[in-house]
């Protein structure tokens, strides 16, 4: 069944808005057709990237693509297609002991979207990149071609579509290797630091944890400039869990999920409520070093725990603005990023901080590098494109780059870092907007 629909098309962040054609099918034939009568077309998973990278006059989802291929019990090697959501994958993997060897802050992403994003998560720094785990991918080119694609077979078209943002084609299927674990729960830290200095210190500390991340107030100013939350992490044995847990250790209950029902007004989200929100959130921890166990979706998905939580932001949406500036001017650009944030008034709530590790340079086309990336939420409004004028200067100033996944805004030099993607077939806003 084929659904071709000229509609509204959003992602994450509600901006841009567009009228597009978005066609959804569950074989390959219609695809095949429709990629062969259209230009300007762009692949789309679940519409989870921020910005305008997904969006195009002719959008083809992947979403209805959703079957599991095969999946080994034995060795975690998992084949699906591209529309696979993350949180799918889970529901199968996780009760049989393996799990995702990288993940962002959501599940709801699909295989494909993953892939072209290549993302990443809290572990960076120990397992780099989605792509460092995927042993071939199906996809479906500019001419319409099924091509399969490894480090081995077609490897330059499968680095350049790892990161490619769905430039190089239409992602149809993927095989990755999974990571094994022996339950659900993570053994958690959580340390309260008071500034910059400190927090850049227990990073520099817990380079040998797998999963490390923090929180930071990003309106704090003079000797509270960075006052944050380090949050790190181990996937933790059998032997380590409180008896609680010790009897079903993959096994999770189901948590009831809340909705945002409604857009927020705008005036809702201003300084004095995330002001609110950041005092809240630093100190309903009320010891300087917390030790827990805690279930992996309360460690990596917090956010996935409140559907539609993109509604607080109001009608007019938001941005989100992720930056990577590397490792030895780190601390430096970070501060400047932080007190722009602060003297501006916009301030973010969900500012995460996060270490990567050197970066794999077959994966040219991927955001990350050695050094220390930020994302930050923003409501969009009249002083919002000055802000980002701002930070762009200063991350320019320090050599570092913007996340595409999430751009829709920033300076086309801070973005147009791909390589090998140009076609006629394929483009997005995005990449018309960063090429001009």
């Amino acid at each position: 069944m084929s659904s071709k629909l000229k509609q509204e098309v959003t992602n994450w962040g509600l901006y841009p808005k567009i009228n597009a054609t978005e066609v959804k099918e569950d074989g390959l034939k219609y695809y095949k057709n429709f990629i062969k009568e259209n230009e300007e077309i762009i692949p789309r998973g679940n519409g989870r990237c921020y910005g305008d990278a997904s969006l195009s006059e002719n959008i083809v989802s992947c979403i209805r693509l959703n079957k599991f291929i095969d999946f080994d019990r034995e060795t975690g090697l998992m084949e699906c297609e591209a529309g696979v959501l993350l949180s799918d994958i889970l529901e199968v993997c996780v009760e049989a002991g393996f799990f995702l060897p990288v993940t962002p802050g959501t599940k709801y992403i699909t295989v494909g979207g993953a892939i072209a994003s290549d993302v990443h998560g809290k572990n960076h720094h120990v397992d780099g990149c989605f792509s460092e785990h995927v042993l071939h991918f199906d996809l479906l080119n500019e001419k319409s071609e099924l091509i399969r694609c490894s480090r081995e077979e077609n490897s330059e078209l499968f680095w350049a579509t790892i990161g490619g943002m769905g430039l190089t084609g239409f992602i149809v299927s993927a095989c990755f290797q999974l990571k094994k674990i022996e339950s659900a729960y993570i053994r958690h830290e959580a340390i309260k630091a008071e500034n910059l200095d400190e927090i850049f210190k227990l990073f520099d500390e817990s380079e040998s944890w797998t999963y490390t991340v923090a929180w930071i107030d990003c309106l704090q100013k003079g000797k509270n400039l960075g006052r944050s939350i380090l949050m790190r992490g181990e996937h933790a044995r059998v032997n380590e869990l409180p008896v609680k847990y010790k009897q079903n250790p993959l096994k999770l209950k189901e948590k009831k999920k809340l909705t945002i029902p409604f857009f927020f007004p705008n005036f809702v989200l201003n300084s004095l409520t995330v002001k609110i929100f950041n005092f809240l959130f630093y100190n309903k921890q009320r010891v300087k070093h917390l030790k827990n166990f805690i279930d992996y979706d309360t460690f990596y998905y917090p956010l996935d725990a409140m559907l539609h939580w993109n509604r607080i932001y109001g009608k007019k949406g938001f941005i989100q603005y992720q930056f990577v500036i590397p490792k030895e001017t780190g601390k430096e650009g970070m501060q400047e990023v932080l007190e722009t944030i602060a003297n501006s008034g916009e301030g973010s709530f969900l500012a995460v901080l996060k270490l990567f590790g050197k970066n794999n340079p077959e994966a040219y086309n991927s955001f990350p590098m050695e050094g220390y990336t930020l994302a930050l939420d923003f409501k969009i409004n009249k002083k919002l494109p000055d802000l980002v004028k701002k930070l762009d200067e200063i991350v320019e100033k320090y050599q570092g780059r913007i996340y595409r996944t999430k751009d829709s805004m920033s300076k086309p030099s801070l973005t147009n870092y791909l390589k090998n993607v140009e076609n006629e077939k394929f483009s997005s806003l995005q990449s018309r907007r960063i090429s001009k």
